[in-house]
């Protein structure tokens, strides 16, 4: 997610790949994107699908602490978001970069502050 939020995406890349044209005249045109099996597309769906599971969880899971009633209409609430909602969240992040650098920081902030309390439990424990 880093190089495409650093980098800006490859869309001169792509353009050229899908017209066929050397657009920012460096002359070389882009090749097109090979086609892929249906076994490789499940396999890129699946990854994705688990990675953003795991971001999800993560962040409801650090934002519910010990309330389990939380947890449950937040997971609920996130899984039905990504379904409707996947498309525009899309769009909006593409057209605004710097939502996906907060998205990042507090998924940062979560994660740092769980491995705390964790730890903290885990010490005070033994």
């Amino acid at each position: 997610m880093w190089r495409e939020l650093h980098d800006g995406g490859h869309e001169g890349e792509a353009v050229e790949a899908v017209t066929g044209e050397d657009i920012n005249a460096d002359g070389i045109i882009s090749a097109k994107p090979g086609t892929k099996t249906f076994r490789q597309a499940a396999t890129q769906i699946v990854v994705a699908d688990i990675s953003m599971s795991l971001d999800n969880v993560l962040a409801v899971a650090g934002a519910a602490r010990d309330h389990w009633e939380v947890l449950i209409i937040g997971l609920v609430l996130s899984i039905a978001l990504m379904g409707l909602a996947a498309s525009f969240i899309a769009k909006l992040l593409h057209k605004h970069r710097w939502i996906a650098y907060v998205g990042l920081l507090i998924i940062l902030y979560v994660s740092l502050d769980m491995i705390y309390r964790g730890a903290l439990e885990v010490m005070t424990a033994s």
